[in-house]
């Protein structure tokens, strides 16, 4: 390895099914947009805030800038792992003139979500089951350079994305409605790379990272708009308690569930759970790094984003409140011609489940960097990077069959219950990064970083399964050279954020309009809440 290597850092009744179909398709998509880019994926680079495109960080230049591999000479081992939580909380107080329909006495008032916790998804196997504190990744990176050769080739395994929560402790964890847990990964298992040496100034890299993508959502569903709180009070003052009303038979049968069909905006109405994968989704990485002399270097870096095609499963389990709504419209005399009309379902089973599948873009991504050494003490790095979410102009998922709560959406302008396309709307935004190391000693670096990070999600669109605000992450390292050939990097990080979320204001969250048929669990209601997330890393890196 050469002498800039031992510097290197690193989501009516009408109303309800229509939200349900809305909602189930949405969550995923909002809470991959919010991802957590770049926080679990270099140890090296997490000690300085990710910036080190000019400066990057040995065989995880794979990632940050891939011509940084050619810095390496000689063969040599990276054996890394990180163990990072993430907390999020949120808490709920009914805005002004809370009222939903004639209904004001929402449990969720003035509550707050309980602990959270995270899970692991298996590649091949799936998700375990466990409730950890805690994530642990481990990962390893091999490089081999001739002695001589301007060639260097690499590989390495890490995690480039991820977002975990688990809020099941509390089974009454107002959580619940927007994520009982969620686990979001992008587990890059191959990374086939190689630098070039072209001068002694000027070297050019590319990898081809290939990676295992998943996502689960399983979440619980309750629908308080005003359309369905109207709807409830109707059926309130129309229909006797036993739900025998021969008026009512010879009708539209809105009394016909009897009473478990009532219909409340803040009971639970369903449960959602999705699990998709796609198991080999390569992109492509090209890097250049400049270095006309040990005090200065410019790199840059453009990380390709894919189409990523998704595979997988779904499942719905209705509570009784729909499903005996639906039958007992079907068993009056004018309900199922209205529904026909319409082009409602018959009925709605309880469990509805198959197989589908969804075209989802894992964005692309450009990095600039600098370095800066006034002295031999001192380094300072600074990136600007831009990630184009923009991309997400809209999200496409196909169902195996026909999903009966789309078939209820048909009347609001979803023709084919099989497939649906969501916009989105979120936003491309340049990130400023700045890292500093200090050399007190030959063996020893001292790593400092900070990112203020700006997230593509904006305020009217966060939830609780992308609860990802504007953060400030704040690191500190050290590296130390046991040997020659061996050195030991070890980092700890802590970012976090904070979000207001007003009634009214955030239609994936809180909306109340009448007609609103995209998914607001806390309609009515202010939500406020933070993340915080903690990371704790060590690396290994061995020279032959």
């Amino acid at each position: 390895m050469n002498p800039h290597a031992t510097l290197r850092p690193h989501p009516a009744a009408l109303a309800v099914a229509g939200a349900l179909a809305a909602a189930a398709v949405l969550w995923p998509q909002a809470t991959q947009a919010a991802l957590t880019e770049n926080l679990t994926t270099s140890v090296v680079a997490m000690s300085l805030g990710n910036a080190v495109t000019a400066d990057p960080p040995g065989i995880a230049s794979i990632h940050f800038n891939p011509a940084g591999l050619a810095r390496l000479s000689g063969d040599s081992e990276s054996i890394h792992n990180f163990v990072a939580s993430i907390r999020t909380s949120a808490s709920f107080t009914p805005g002004p003139n809370f009222d939903i329909g004639g209904w004001r006495d929402d449990p969720l008032s003035n509550t707050s979500t309980g602990p959270v916790r995270q899970i692991m998804f298996v590649p091949g196997y799936g998700v375990p089951g466990w409730r950890l504190p805690a994530v642990a990744v481990p990962g390893v990176g091999m490089a081999w350079n001739k002695a001589g050769s301007p060639w260097t080739f690499a590989t390495d395994s890490y995690m480039s994305q991820a977002m975990s929560l688990d809020r099941t402790t509390d089974p009454n964890d107002p959580g619940q409605y927007q994520g009982r847990k969620e686990q979001i990964q992008r587990l890059v298992y191959l990374s086939p790379s190689v630098g070039y040496k072209y001068s002694d100034t000027l070297r050019f890299g590319v990898a081809v990272p290939i990676a295992h993508a998943a996502f689960v959502v399983d979440t619980n569903m309750r629908f308080p708009n005003e359309l369905l709180g109207v709807f409830g009070q109707l059926q309130k003052g129309w229909c006797p308690e036993d739900g025998g009303n021969i008026i009512d038979v010879l009708g539209f049968g809105v009394c016909g569930g009897g009473k478990d069909g009532m219909v409340s905006p803040f009971k639970k109405a369903a449960n959602m759970r999705l699990e998709m994968t796609a198991p080999f989704d390569p992109t492509l990485n090209l890097g250049v790094l400049w270095e006309p002399n040990p005090r200065f270097a410019l790199g840059v870096v453009y990380q390709g984003g894919s189409k990523t095609h998704y595979t997988g499963y779904y499942q719905f389990d209705t509570e009784p409140m729909l499903r005996n709504f639906v039958r007992g419209m079907n068993a009056s005399l004018l309900g199922p011609i209205a529904g026909a009309t319409l082009g409602f379902p018959s009925s709605i089973p309880a469990t509805q489940k198959g197989n589908m599948s969804a075209i989802i873009p894992f964005p692309s991504h450009l990095q600039v960097g600098i370095k800066l050494r006034p002295i031999n003490l001192v380094q300072l790095n600074v990136d600007a990077s831009y990630a184009r979410w923009s991309e997400w102009d809209a999200l496409r998922f196909q169902f195996d069959q026909s999903i009966k709560l789309l078939e209820v959406a048909r009347l609001y302008g979803i023709p084919d219950s099989g497939k649906l396309v969501i916009p989105r709307g979120y936003r491309s935004l340049v990130n400023f990064a700045y890292g500093l190391q200090l050399y007190p000693m030959d063996r020893l670096t001292l790593r400092f970083g900070f990112e203020p990070r700006k997230t593509s999600v904006p305020n009217d669109k966060i939830d609780l399964l992308a609860p990802l605000p504007n953060t400030k992450l704040l690191s500190a390292g050290l590296n130390f050279k046991v040997s020659k050939n061996m050195d030991i990097s070890v980092t700890g990080s802590y970012m976090k954020g904070r979000y207001n979320v007003p009634a009214n204001t955030d239609c994936n969250l809180n909306c109340s309009n009448f007609l609103n048929i995209i998914y607001n669990p806390y309609a009515g209601q202010n939500v406020n809440g933070d993340i915080h997330v903690r990371y704790v890393g060590f690396e290994i890196n061995k020279r032959f």
